[in-house]
């Protein structure tokens, strides 16, 4: 039985490492070294190649090396074949830290500092508590829960929306379409963490957006495709929004000479906010693969239903 990993060379050379030492029983091939595609059962992938039921026909577990599975084509894989998302630690500290490093910008006037120094000003701006500062979230899975436990700590007024029903120490909850309008009231700095799905494609729209609070600023690390570029854009103009932290954008990159490139109230990082750490996401592929061979449900399966 061989494992295939297709995604970042350079990481995959440490994975290659990495499972010699820990799983010496397990042949491990990098794309696009397959060797006979009959004895390839697993594979890790950013995107899986085309048709993977007939390239790779004993295929049994398909892994995504990112939090997300969105950019996978669940058509093309068989249904019988789980498709696992990456849960592991270094995605939700690379999180925790870019959300963080963003709301506290933002509250703490960085980001209007950073203007006034083009300016050569020197101009003091009243300085906010963090319990007067209203952090929400969207999305309640492992990251968005996550980043409100760490962002408490600052002691930000927070709360968090998801489809479902969630219950968190010292955070609002809000679920479903009818609190989101009440969510999105309450919020000053809006943080987008929710997995790109059908439902979600879009959301971020200038209706939702203009329901938050005037002078409201967002910081989006779910995917590109959540945002209207163009409503952000008017929003920002209209003074409506105050900043935008944008770390994905649809497409990436952004074409040449796009009006978020050089517009005074974004700020554009090249999706960076998290990754894996090839170390720890070998651990937990490890751990998985164990359960799998127990018969135990696997730590990050899908509902191909739902998308994540």
């Amino acid at each position: 039985m061989t494992f295939l990993y297709k995604a970042d060379p350079a990481r995959g050379e440490i994975w290659a490492r990495l499972f010699a030492q820990r799983a010496p029983e397990l042949a491990f091939r990098l794309w696009p070294d397959v060797g006979d595609p009959a004895s390839i059962r697993y594979l890790a992938a950013w995107q899986p190649p085309e048709d993977p039921a007939r390239t790779l026909p004993n295929l049994e577990i398909v892994f995504s090396v990112g939090a997300g599975v969105d950019q996978f084509d669940l058509g093309g894989i068989p249904r019988h074949v789980p498709v696992v998302r990456m849960v592991e630690p270094g995605i939700v500290e690379g999180m925790i830290e870019y959300v963080c490093q963003g709301v506290l910008s933002l509250h703490r006037d960085l980001f209007d500092y950073a203007r006034q120094q083009q300016q050569q000003v020197w101009r003091e701006i009243p300085l906010r508590p963090a319990s007067t500062c209203r952090v929400g979230v969207l999305g309640l899975g492992m990251l968005g829960t996550s980043v409100l436990e760490r962002l408490r700590l600052f002691g930000y007024d927070c709360a968090g929306w998801s489809r479902s029903q969630h219950t968190l120490e010292g955070v609002a909850c809000y679920a479903g379409a009818a609190q989101l309008d009440a969510f999105l009231a309450r919020t000053d700095i809006l943080v987008c963490l929710l997995p790109l799905t059908a439902a979600t494609h879009g959301l971020l729209d200038a209706d939702l957006l203009r329901k938050l609070p005037r002078g409201a600023s967002l910081i989006q690390t779910g995917r590109g495709a959540h945002l209207r570029q163009d409503d952000l854009l008017r929003l920002l103009d209209e003074g409506h929004l105050r900043y935008a932290l944008l770390d994905v954008t649809e497409p990436e990159p952004l074409p040449a000479g796009h009006p978020l490139w050089t517009h005074p109230r974004v700020r554009i990082t090249p999706h960076i906010a998290s990754a894996t750490r090839p170390e720890t996401a070998v651990e937990a592929v490890l751990e998985n693969l164990a359960r799998y061979r127990a018969g135990l449900p696997m730590i990050g399966e899908i509902d191909r239903e739902r998308g994540y």
